[in-house]
This record gives C-alpha cells, sequence and structure tokens, in this order.
C-alpha cells in the first residue's frame, strides 16, 4: 500500500504547480488593487464594483451564458438520439460509430474551428452547396449562429459519449420487465431507458456548459472581432490590456458561475433507487 501511495506524489506535486498555484495567484490578483504587486497585498473589492458597475461586461457576460445554455440544449437534442441509436446497435456497429464520434476529436480544436470559417464564408462550400440547388448565397460569418454551430460541432462529442456510456451500462432486463407489465415502447422509454440514462445526459451536460461558456478562440474566429463574449474580455485583458486585476476578477467570477452549475447538476437526484426509497 504504501508503494501505491509514493506513486501519488509525482502527480499531486504536478497538479499543486501546475493548477493549485495558478488558481492561487489568480485569487491573489483578483483581490489586488491595479498598479499592486503581489508583495505589497492591499485587499480590496474595486475590481469585482468595476465588472458589475459596467452594462457593457454584464451584457457579454449574459450573452456568454445564453450562448453556451443553447449549445448544451442543442447538443442535448442531437446528441441523445444519435447516443440511443449507438447503444441500440449490434456490438460491431458500436465501435464503428464511437470511433467516427471521436475520430474528430483527434484534430486539434483550433484546426477544426479553422475549417468552419472555410465552410461558411460567403463564398465558402456550404454556400455553394446550397447555391447548386438554387439556394442563397448566405451570410453566415460573423453571426450567432456561426458561433453556437461552431460550438455544438465541438463539444457534442462529450455529449453523446456520455450519453451512450449511460446506456450501454443499463440493465436490458428492465425493459423486458416493462414489456411484460404491459408497458409499450414509448412507456418503456419514459419510465426506464429515460431515468436510468439522466446521470449521463447531466455528464454530458457538465462537459458541454462549462467549455462553452468561457470559450474564447471559436466566437473570435468565427464571431469576428465584433462578437465579443467572456472568454474574450478575459483574453484581452490579460494579454492586450495587461489589467491582470481584473481578469482575475472576471475569472473568479466564471469560476464561481462554474461551480454553482456543478453543483446545481449534481444536486439533481438521478438515483432511480433512491427516489423509490423515498417515495415508499
Amino acid at each position: 500500500m504504501r508503494q501505491f501511495r509514493s506513486m501519488v506524489y509525482p502527480y499531486l506535486i504536478w497538479c499543486s504547480i501546475m493548477v493549485v498555484l495558478p488558481m492561487l495567484l489568480i485569487l491573489l490578483y483578483a483581490f489586488t488593487g491595479e498598479g499592486n504587486d503581489v508583495t505589497s497585498f492591499r485587499f480590496t473589492f474595486a475590481n469585482f464594483i468595476r465588472f458589475f458597475q459596467d452594462a457593457v461586461f454584464l451584457d457579454v457576460l449574459k450573452r456568454s451564458l445564453v450562448i453556451a445554455i443553447w449549445t448544451t440544449i442543442i447538443c442535448v437534442l442531437l446528441g441523445y438520439p444519435i447516443a440511443y441509436v449507438i447503444a441500440s446497435g449490434k456490438e460491431k456497429s458500436k465501435m464503428f460509430w464511437i470511433l467516427l464520434i471521436t475520430l474528430p476529436t483527434w484534430i486539434n480544436m483550433l484546426v477544426r474551428t479553422y475549417a468552419w470559417m472555410g465552410i461558411l464564408q460567403d463564398e465558402g462550400l456550404l454556400n455553394r452547396v446550397l447555391g447548386f440547388f438554387g439556394i442563397g448565397p448566405f451570410h453566415m460569418m460573423h453571426t450567432t449562429f456561426a458561433v453556437v454551430l461552431g460550438m455544438v460541432y465541438n463539444f457534442i462529442p462529450f455529449m453523446i459519449l456520455q450519453i451512450h456510456a449511460s446506456l450501454a451500462k443499463m440493465d436490458k432486463s428492465l425493459l423486458e420487465a416493462a414489456q411484460d407489465l404491459g408497458a409499450n415502447s414509448v412507456q418503456s422509454f419514459m419510465r426506464v431507458t429515460l431515468p436510468l440514462s439522466l446521470p449521463g445526459v447531466l455528464s454530458g451536460i457538465t462537459l458541454v456548459f462549462l467549455p462553452a461558456v468561457s470559450s474564447f478562440f471559436i466566437p473570435k474566429l468565427l464571431g469576428g472581432g465584433q462578437y465579443v463574449l467572456i472568454g474574450n474580455v478575459i483574453e484581452t485583458q490579460f494579454l492586450t490590456s495587461g489589467d491582470w486585476n481584473f481578469g482575475s476578477a472576471i475569472s473568479m467570477i466564471m469560476a464561481v458561475i462554474i461551480m454553482l452549475s456543478m453543483y446545481l447538476t449534481r444536486k439533481v437526484d438521478t438515483d432511480p433507487a433512491a427516489n423509490g426509497r423515498r417515495r415508499s
């Protein structure tokens, strides 16, 4: 046992240096006034007050949350049927479709987003295909549609894989029992399949919403400089303006929103056995 414990120490050291220390620095800068360094720390809420008093930043935060919510909803609506069909298929076909879904993730996300820029341009591939049928052309770049499409494309594999994992672990005998009790296919799905797959749905929601709400290069490339989300504001504060204090404060606000969303997700009871015990 001691030998196994010693194997954990390198990971703890790496995690402390690469995760814990940067988070502590962000926390320190967030509560440090502009122009101060960390050696002369002076506690202040000025950076947070500045954010909540500026209507522009609040509008960017609202837009980021709306885009992330729409991305998550679309991923659920598209991902669940795909995961359900894959889980219902034969074992060989399951491996093929899972490979097909995960294959794009082997390519860097930035490269995939650049590819969508070429597809969605006014003279891009999509408008050429639509033009062949006498439709369009449409202006799609630098719009909400382009940003949501880019996020859905990049994040939907996480939703499909999580839902598929829950459906694959489901006991098929429960469906047979439901049919023996007179339930049709719709009733079996609503009362057996859907409740048992909710843990995967909630995990997928977490894995999609969190990167979507903080993404910065997808809206920057597909939305253009005129389409700013909260991730772009944080990037600007750190790399362009050089205001690390304000950038850290915005990062802390986003961290609180993300942790709150994770807490609310965990609060949703998805244990059918626990629900049954409460009802009894």
